[in-house]
């Protein structure tokens, strides 16, 4: 049902949609400047994380799209950093936004999103990726985090 959409964007776009709405519930008292420069900085990282990764799977033709069988296992770039760089960047994005909405009532959202990703998306493409690939994706599971 809905499969269609289900998307980490769809789930990202859903978290920070919940989170923009605790945020414009909840009266905040004047926003904490250093707060609002680290939400800017976590959503600056997050998308230079995207773009990094989007870069590595251009180069290495294959789909960046989840549910699809991969043509390459990519362990180069930022992916030497973490095995899934954007769907930590999506966490960052939504901690990013709750700290520069002063929607904090919203923080349990950041680990129910990592769980969502982490159960809908990464294990299985694991999966794919163990199928298809064998001992060179454990032996890239083994050195390299599935988060940081």
């Amino acid at each position: 049902m809905l499969s269609y959409l289900d998307y980490p964007p769809v789930w990202l776009i859903a978290a920070l949609l919940l989170a923009r709405g605790v945020g414009a519930s909840v009266p905040m008292a004047a926003e904490v400047a250093p707060l609002v420069m680290l939400g800017w900085l976590l959503v600056a990282v997050a998308v230079a994380l995207m773009v990094a990764a989007a870069v590595r799977f251009l180069r290495h033709r294959t789909t960046i799209v989840p549910h699809r069988a991969p043509d390459a296992l990519i362990t180069d770039g930022v992916f030497r950093l973490s095995r899934n760089p954007i769907y930590l960047a999506d966490v960052l994005l939504l901690a990013g936004f709750i700290l520069i909405w002063g929607a904090h009532l919203a923080w349990p959202l950041v680990p129910l999103l990592a769980w969502v990703l982490q159960r809908r998306f990464i294990l299985p493409e694991e999966a794919r990726l163990r199928a298809a690939f064998g001992p060179q994706a454990e032996a890239y599971f083994t050195r390299t985090r599935r988060w940081v």
